[in-house]
């Protein structure tokens, strides 16, 4: 007869039957451990991404506070202040231009400037086909009696302009924006400067200054 095989005894049997567990489990809401060096998972408790996260706000606000700086101290007090020294360095200065339009605005005479502006515009053209075109604007927006932003020109001009008109140069509108200019220096600026807008602008600039 062949021997019985040996039986396993309790104990073993319930050693064999429980599931093998390699180490102890982690408990709720332990950190896990940090896999690298740049944290390929992104998550927001990682150290260095939120030095980076940091960095990168930091160079942000860096920048927006130049930016800030650069706009609040353009033009400078020194600058505003030599308009009213000077038309023509204003109404050569971009920042001049823009405060005396707003200016104008306020008294429906803004078609002067831009009269004006557009006839610097023309004058540094160079194209025969864009120096009439736009010597054909200018004509329909400010020189036609038809045009709501008509300018105020003298007979004698409006009549060259029309002769001019035949044969279209960059120079065509040279006497007429001389009119308008000596009109806006004579007549708009004093009252610009005496206004509450330029005095409210240099009140500005000085207040920027005592505070830097």
């Amino acid at each position: 007869m062949f021997a019985q095989p040996c039986s396993l005894n309790g104990v073993e049997m319930r050693k064999r039957q429980q599931p093998h567990i390699e180490g102890p489990s982690e408990p709720p809401g332990a950190p896990r451990p940090s896999t690298c060096c740049l944290c390929w998972c992104g998550c927001c408790k990682c150290l260095w991404n939120q030095d980076r996260v940091e960095h990168a706000e930091r160079q942000t606000c860096t920048k927006m506070d130049s930016i800030e700086a650069t706009e609040e101290q353009r033009p400078s007090l020194e600058e505003v202040l030599s308009w009213s020294r000077s038309f023509e360095k204003m109404m050569h200065s971009p920042e001049g231009r823009e405060v005396f339009r707003e200016f104008l605005r306020s008294e429906y005479s803004e078609e002067n400037l831009m009269f004006w502006l557009a006839c610097e515009d023309l004058k540094k053209e160079t194209n025969p086909t864009a120096i009439e075109e736009k010597s054909r604007i200018i004509y329909e927006d400010y020189v036609s009696i038809l045009s709501p932003k008509e300018v105020s020109l003298d007979s004698r001009v409006r009549e060259g302009i029309n002769q001019s008109l035949e044969e279209p140069s960059s120079h065509m509108y040279e006497e007429a924006q001389l009119q308008i200019y000596t009109l806006m220096h004579r007549d708009s600026f004093p009252r610009f400067l005496n206004s509450s807008l330029y005095r409210d602008l240099v009140e500005r600039k000085r207040s920027t200054c005592l505070e830097t």
